[in-house]
């Protein structure tokens, strides 16, 4: 079974103990972990592979709050177990995961019985707050047409992004209309150019350049 750093925070009696009742369990990309309003049954540890979380509004609007790697925690199951309220956003497999499940009544008990437990686990949840605050200031209080930008410029990849409209707009909080509209600006400005799937953003790139 693979590892996890959390879990190395315990003491030999706990781990072995905690890896007898933990539950490996592995998705294929496209799979749902978690649903708004589902209730939390353990903490699933990421061991491989890439998890997004997203929360979708009233207006129907998408935004990723985080994504989940190797040796991550999921910070809303963290939130959700300790208060025993339903996930308020669903988790979404990215790429092939591996996950290790800590069950609720485990979890409860590492939290009352190991301090390095309960450290790390806090560490891990301030972490990813902070995180999130940074993501409401940025939707809250900073341009779209400014943050689309450096979105794009930040995941060029030889020249060009591939992503759809939607997917886009779900990265950035905001309908795929506002999305579209403002990469039909950039290419009128010759800043991409824009192709099914596809963004080209060579003249992004030579715009940020020269600044």
């Amino acid at each position: 079974m693979a590892r996890h750093s959390i879990l190395d925070s315990l003491n030999e009696t706990l781990r072995k103990e905690t890896l007898d009742k933990v539950r490996a369990m592995q998705f294929p990309p496209g799979q749902i972990l978690f649903s708004a309003g589902q209730h939390c049954q353990g903490l699933p540890l990421v061991i491989g592979g890439r998890v997004k979380v997203q929360m979708t509004g009233i207006s129907g609007h998408s935004i990723v709050l985080y994504r989940m790697g190797v040796d991550d925690i999921c910070t809303l199951s963290i939130g959700c177990l300790m208060t025993g309220r339903p996930y308020r956003a669903e988790a979404v497999v990215e790429e092939d995961a591996r996950a290790l499940m800590i069950p609720r009544g485990v979890f409860d008990r590492l939290m009352d019985q190991s301090a390095a437990f309960r450290l790390g686990i806090m560490e891990s949840y301030g972490r990813r707050l902070d995180d999130l605050m940074l993501l409401v200031e940025e939707v809250a209080f900073r341009r779209m047409d400014t943050r689309l930008e450096e979105w794009l410029l930040a995941r060029a990849n030889g020249g060009s992004v591939v992503i759809t409209h939607q997917e886009l707009a779900v990265e950035l909080g905001t309908a795929r209309e506002v999305v579209s509209r403002l990469l039909k600006e950039l290419e009128r400005r010759d800043m991409v150019k824009l192709s099914r799937g596809k963004i080209q953003v060579t003249g992004l790139l030579e715009s940020s350049a020269q600044l």
